[in-house]
């Protein structure tokens, strides 16, 4: 393990990350963002479970952009979730973070199971076994379905989420009907669409999507998201979602 404190640039909040596995990226804020409005709308009672959480990167940033008192996270690597454990710890937030070594298959709901407002998942993007896979274990399972299909994650999100809970997820464009088809069969409707790219002009690499467990059946496709200007900078409103401005 090659252990690395990393500011992350939200409230002073620490996270502790192994650079030899697999590190958080802009997905994981964007993900973050896109779920706190309603996270914060719902107050301090607003329960909020990630899934795939590895190193606990979003419950961390959702607990500075919301007053939520219970952030959970669920993850399969004991490594990861250990880390997720010592941030939670460093920056004092055991009372609200709380993190679950389990494979999302056979994670035990005892008690949880129709008890949150807001479910949020940035689950491995490649289906099976497919593409390259890393030699690195840790690597392949965040990005490669081995332990855990996105279905399997979809399911359990919609065994959590209350009736007309939140549910918010980060993939892959090239999923998008993979992700809608399944999604409506664990009752979880899709109601708002955001695609992500590189430059405006750029195809979108990046697929947020919100949905509503039980929702009306309405999409709403929101305007695409790029990273950089044409000159390379930020764009403004990755500025604000890093809250940078």
């Amino acid at each position: 393990m090659a252990l690395r404190l990393d500011d992350t640039g939200f409230g002073g909040l620490m996270l502790y990350q192994d650079t030899e596995a697999f590190c958080y990226g802009i997905d994981a804020v964007l993900l973050a963002d896109f779920a706190a409005g309603s996270a914060r709308r719902k107050g301090k009672d607003c329960r909020i479970m990630d899934l795939g959480t590895g190193n606990g990167v979003i419950p961390l940033i959702l607990s500075h952009k919301t007053e939520a008192q219970y952030i959970g996270g669920v993850e399969i690597q004991e490594q990861s979730a250990a880390l997720a454990e010592k941030s939670s710890v460093y920056n004092g937030l055991e009372d609200r973070l709380h993190f679950f070594c389990s494979d999302v298959r056979y994670f035990k709901l005892d008690t949880m199971a129709d008890c949150f407002d807001v479910v949020t998942c940035n689950p491995p993007y490649t289906a099976g076994n497919c593409g390259l896979q890393s030699k690195n274990r840790a690597k392949t399972l965040a990005r490669h379905e081995v332990e855990g299909s996105l279905e399997d994650f979809l399911a359990l999100a919609s065994r959590l989420l209350k009736d007309k809970g939140d549910f918010y997820m980060v993939h892959r464009p090239a999923r998008l009907t993979d992700v809608c088809e399944i999604c409506r069969k664990y009752h979880l409707e899709p109601k708002e669409l955001r695609l992500v790219s590189g430059k405006a002009m750029e195809s979108p690499n990046i697929l947020l999507i919100h949905c509503c467990k039980n929702g009306r059946t309405e999409l709403r496709i929101g305007p695409q998201l790029h990273i950089h200007e044409e000159d390379n900078s930020y764009n403004p409103e990755i500025l604000a979602i890093y809250e940078k401005l």
